[in-house]
């Protein structure tokens, strides 16, 4: 989608700081941390949100776990723990309308909030 910043992102025409890659995923940290560990997943394919997958991404929805998954390792996470946020629709809070989980960890975590 051309005017999504998430794929500008990955097609490397905005900056980020890249935490790992494979062929349908990118991860790079959140310009904004709430967590001294903030990095967001997205897929390279442009789908909007959770609420707009459809049965042909269910291969992309499944493989974006195993890509958390290995962002988690990357980030040294997966030993103490860390929370998967997905934001879905505006009154979630999403703000860029292109699936993407955060991945928060570095510090305990309370029940609800960060």
């Amino acid at each position: 989608m051309e005017d999504c910043i998430f794929c500008k992102i990955v097609a490397g025409e905005i900056p980020s700081t890249k935490v790992w890659e494979d062929d349908d995923f990118f991860a790079f940290k959140d310009i904004n941390p709430v967590a001294p560990v903030h990095v967001l997943v997205i897929p390279k394919k442009h789908i909007q949100s959770i609420a707009a997958l459809t049965p042909d991404d269910a291969d992309v929805a499944g493989k974006m776990l195993f890509a958390i998954q290995k962002v988690a390792q990357v980030m040294g996470l997966d030993k103490d723990g860390f929370r998967v946020v997905f934001n879905t629709g505006e009154k979630a809070g999403q703000t860029v309308h292109h699936m993407h989980a955060h991945i928060l960890g570095g510090k305990e975590m309370a029940w609800p909030g960060v």
